[in-house]
């Protein structure tokens, strides 16, 4: 069945056009439960297989849902239907390898991939992962599920109809297996339809419920509303609002508004800075300081920047604000020893600017009050001072009146990420023992270039003096930190593997063992493969022998992965052939394996004090693709002829 879809969309110089696709709807997908008895089903899996895709294990890759899934009290045997915000808001909790058996919507993954590619990627790196039994289901191409968009409906509203709906039929089509499709969601409007429509729905905890043996699932539990979260400050007026998408768009474009990507100083979180594009053709450094004029933006987010008054520029670099945090650094006392070695400041000075003058450490010894000024913001309404704000096109390089200063007004895109972090000992609540009932506390992340984050959690006695992972889930203009949760520990401060885990995840090197899916794509023999010249086209001469040569390499005695050699012979003419061999990985790595995949995704070996962390599994960086003395192996060789003035002659 064919039907065309249109729709509008903006290109990059803005203009509008109108884009007509085809969309076909069909009748023989499957449903993903694998022993099925539905026709469509049954033929799904035997053109899989006649395809070639075999089942791995017990798991038909056509169809991995389980035909013994979880079973609960609440709903018996069950698969988990989750909707888009719980994707994007505890996919930390649903990477986790007891969450199995869950129907990933077509719909689902579409908005995904226009939300957020990082956790669309995650999500389907778990569907590769067979053992997890996860399956994408294309509710948008099925016959039975598709639904058009009514009138006056949003397309949020759209996909919440064309979730239920699919829930719907999956339930009817599994009613004979006795298998009931759980829809997962915490959106209460579409609780109360699932509920007047007659789809089984619950809300993420509830879901988590049924998981009784991790009972910390609950504590990674992301939240997204600053009603469940405790210990605001009163005292705080809160962020500037974000300009809209479209407002952002049209500030860029008529030269008001500058957009970069906004890199923090080591130093200080509160001191930022983004190389931006001017009108000239030239790119400048705009500062961003201040826990105002940052407006909830973190190290790596695509930002939007008004420049600020000139008056407000800074025209004291040497002055640096190392911590403008009243919640961390106690009041300075004039007659303590530190107080001696730095400019004395009155006790009677609480204003802005007094603070931080006392929580600067300046070269010299000396302050400025311009620094102080711009530096200080924290607790101010925002820039109120006399001035008009520069535009892009009137800025200058070697301006007299100091470094282009700006405030951030949007976010174009967020680089939020998994973070190490350990409890702050300022919020910790001393002596609390884990419990049922969650408490809020505030986590420093290892990277000193984030604020910190407030979570809340049952195990507060558990992880203070421990390592683990936060995610952020939300920056609420209200809330002076961003709110995040808990992920997983990883062990003890001080102690050598969580401090070498910390430093592997905090630089973003894949460590984690290989999958079984990659593993699935090793050679069967193992480390007793040999060379067949039948099968590697040896006797046919695709492959030349070059076993009678000399061949050595330039790694040092008892190396292991020896990837690369060498020779060099005299030829009878008095010339020399030289050669140069690199293993044959592509013999055993196949274009877009799972292999492939996870060694493009690793790119090196990574190589640390007491232990290596490979690209490819240890069966082929060791064995099969080292270039040992004295064994048969596969390489591609470069060979030349040169002359005595070593000039290429063949």
């Amino acid at each position: 069945m064919l039907r065309n879809k249109s729709f509008v969309k903006r290109t990059r110089k803005g203009n509008i056009v109108r884009t007509v696709k085809e969309h076909y709807l069909r009748d023989d997908i499957s449903c993903g439960y694998e022993s099925c008895k539905h026709s469509v089903c049954i033929g799904a899996r035997a053109e899989a297989e006649e395809q070639g895709k075999t089942p791995i294990g017990d798991v038909h890759l056509a169809a991995p849902l389980s035909a013994s899934p979880r079973d609960s009290v609440q709903w018996g045997p069950h698969y988990l239907v989750p909707d888009t915000n719980v994707f994007v808001n505890q996919i930390d909790i649903l990477e986790r390898p007891i969450i199995n058996n869950v129907v990933v919507l077509s719909t689902v993954l579409d908005e995904l991939r226009g939300l957020s590619m990082v956790v669309y990627n995650r999500v389907r790196a778990i569907v590769r992962d067979h053992e997890r039994r996860w399956f994408v289901f294309s509710n948008e191409h099925h016959r039975e599920t598709f639904v058009d968009r009514a009138t006056d409906e949003s397309p949020n509203d759209r996909n919440d109809r064309a979730i239920r709906v699919a829930v719907q039929w999956l339930s009817k089509h599994l009613e004979t297996a006795s298998i009931r499709p759980v829809m997962v969601t915490n959106d209460e409007d579409n609780l109360r339809k699932a509920a007047a429509d007659g789809v089984t729905a619950c809300r993420m905890e509830e879901c988590l419920g049924v998981y009784t043996e991790c009972p910390e699932l609950l504590d990674m539990m992301g939240s997204v509303n600053i009603t469940e979260r405790s210990g605001t400050d009163p005292n705080w007026e809160g962020y500037a609002e974000y300009l809209s998408p479209v407002q952002i768009q049209a500030g860029v474009k008529s030269g008001i508004l500058v957009q970069g990507t906004l890199q923090i100083a080591p130093y200080n979180y509160l001191e930022g800075s983004i190389f931006a594009a001017f009108p000239d053709g030239k790119e400048r450094r705009i500062l961003v300081i201040g826990r105002k004029d940052m407006n909830r933006a973190i190290q790596g987010d695509k930002v939007a920047v008004q420049i600020l008054p000139r008056s407000q520029w800074r025209k004291a670099p040497s002055a640096a604000l190392v911590d403008e945090d009243e919640d961390a650094v106690p009041d300075v006392d004039t007659k303590t020893e530190a107080a001696q070695t730095t400019p004395s400041v009155p006790d009677t000075d609480k204003t802005n600017e007094g603070r931080a003058r006392k929580r600067a450490r300046v070269a010299g010894g000396k302050l400025t009050n311009s620094a102080a000024t711009g530096a200080a913001d924290e607790g101010a309404e925002g820039h109120e001072e006399p001035g008009e704000f520069v535009k892009p096109s009137d800025v200058e390089d070697d301006s007299l009146d100091g470094e282009p200063t700006g405030r951030v007004v949007g976010v174009i895109r967020r680089n939020w990420r998994s973070y190490c972090a350990f409890l702050d000992p300022n919020f910790a609540h001393k002596g609390t023992k884990a419990s049922s009932a969650p408490v809020s506390v505030s986590v420093l992340a290892m990277d000193r270039r984030i604020p910190k984050i407030k979570i809340r959690t049952r195990q507060v006695d558990v992880l203070s003096g421990q390592r683990f992972v936060v995610a952020i889930d939300s920056w609420p203009k209200e809330s002076r930190y961003p709110h995040g949760h808990f992920v997983r520990a990883l062990g003890d401060a001080g102690d050598k593997a969580t401090e070498t885990e910390v430093l592997l995840l905090e630089h973003d090197v894949p460590f984690q063992p290989f999958t079984k899916n990659v593993r699935a794509d090793l050679p069967p023999e193992g480390d007793k493969w040999l060379l067949d010249v039948d099968r590697d086209q040896v006797a046919s001469g695709k492959r030349r022998d070059l076993r009678h040569i000399d061949v050595c390499s330039i790694d040092p005695p008892g190396c292991t992965d020896i990837d690369d050699a060498l020779h060099a012979i005299r030829l009878p003419n008095g010339n020399f052939q030289v050669g140069v061999h690199i293993a044959d990985v592509t013999n055993f790595v196949k274009p877009n394996t799972a292999m492939d995949k996870e060694a493009a995704h690793r790119s090196t070996t990574v190589y640390l004090v007491d232990r290596r962390i490979d690209m490819l599994p240890e069966l082929l960086g060791t064995n099969l693709c080292s270039l040992m003395s004295n064994v048969d192996r596969l390489a591609f060789s470069c060979i030349w002829e040169l002359d005595q003035d070593a000039t290429i002659v063949n």
